[in-house]
C-alpha cells in the first residue's frame, strides 16, 4: 500500500468499534499523531494499544503548530491528524495545517471514517440527495434567518449544541412556520436518539427530556406548492398598478415561496 507523509484519520464518535482497522494501522505506523484534546485521544489510544505519540493541534495553537509540522516532515517523519471524534476539518481543525502542507508539496490522504453528518442522514429519509452543510449555525437570530431564507429549496444540515437547541429551534419554528426537522443526539453511543417532526413536536419531545452529547439536525427544505393559475387576479391588479412583468414575478414569488421564473411566465401568458 502506498505510503503517504500525512494522513487525515477519522475517529469514532461514540462507539470505539467504529475505527477501522486501516486506521488501527496507520496511528501504529505513524512518528507523531496531531490532536485535539491529547487526553480523549489517549484514551482512543489506550483502547487499541497504540503507543505513538501525540501532540496537542487544536484551533486556538494551529497557526503556531504548523511550522513545527512542516519541520518535522521533511525529517522525514509521517504524521497523522485526528480530532476528538468523527472527521478532521468538519467543523474541527485542520484546514490551515492541509492547506500549508499542500503549498510544501508533502503527500496527503485522508482516511474513510467516522462522520456524524452521514450517519445521522442514512437514518433520515428525504427527498433527493442534495444538502446544506451549515456546520455549527451562528448564535445570532437574524443569521440564522438568513440561512433559514437562503436555502428554504434544500435541506439544512447543522450542528448544535445541547444548551443552545432549544433557542435554536424556537427560532426555526418562527422562521419556517413550523416546519418539519429531525434532531440526532448521541449517534452510535447507548442513547442514541433521532427525533423528527414539526418543529413544535421536537421542541415539545425534548422539553420533557434531558438534552445531552453532540447534536446533529437537519430542517426539511420547503415543499410549499402553489397552483400558479390561482395568482391571476393578482397579477392583473398589479398590471393595473403599472408594475412591470418582472416586479409582479420577484413580488409574488416572495409573498408565496413560489418559483419566481414560473411567475413571470404566467404574466407574459396572460
Amino acid at each position: 500500500m502506498k505510503e503517504y507523509d500525512f494522513y487525515i484519520v477519522p475517529t469514532p464518535i461514540g462507539n470505539l468499534g467504529d475505527i477501522t482497522l486501516r486506521a488501527i494501522d496507520v496511528l501504529k505506523k505513524v512518528d507523531l499523531i496531531a490532536c485535539e484534546d491529547m487526553r480523549v485521544t489517549q484514551k482512543l489510544l489506550n483502547h487499541y494499544d497504540i503507543k505513538t505519540k501525540c501532540i496537542s493541534y487544536h484551533k486556538f495553537n494551529e497557526k503556531e503548530r504548523v511550522k513545527f509540522f512542516v519541520e518535522e516532515l521533511k525529517s522525514g517523519k509521517k504524521i497523522a491528524l485526528v480530532s476528538d471524534a468523527g472527521t478532521p476539518l468538519f467543523c474541527d481543525p485542520g484546514a490551515v495545517l492541509v492547506e500549508e502542507l499542500r503549498k510544501e508539496n508533502f503527500s496527503i490522504t485522508a482516511l474513510a471514517g467516522a462522520n456524524a453528518v452521514a450517519t445521522f442522514l442514512s437514518q433520515n429519509a428525504r427527498e433527493g440527495e442534495d444538502f446544506y452543510f451549515a456546520g455549527f449555525l451562528p448564535k445570532s437570530d437574524s443569521q440564522i434567518e438568513t440561512i433559514l431564507k437562503k436555502y428554504k429549496d434544500t435541506n439544512i444540515v447543522f450542528y448544535e449544541s445541547p444548551n443552545r437547541l432549544m433557542h435554536t429551534l424556537d427560532v426555526i419554528k418562527a422562521a419556517r412556520k413550523n416546519p418539519k426537522v429531525s434532531i440526532g443526539r448521541e449517534l452510535t453511543k447507548v442513547f442514541e436518539e433521532i427525533t423528527s417532526g414539526s418543529a413544535e413536536e421536537v421542541i415539545n419531545h425534548f422539553n420533557t427530556n434531558i438534552l445531552k452529547g453532540e447534536i446533529v439536525g437537519m430542517i426539511y427544505a420547503q415543499n410549499i406548492q402553489h397552483d400558479i393559475s390561482d395568482f391571476d387576479e393578482k397579477i392583473e391588479k398589479l398590471k393595473k398598478k403599472n408594475f412591470s412583468a418582472k416586479d409582479i414575478s420577484i413580488i409574488l414569488s416572495e409573498l408565496y415561496d413560489t418559483s419566481k421564473n414560473e411567475v413571470y411566465k404566467r404574466v407574459l401568458d396572460l
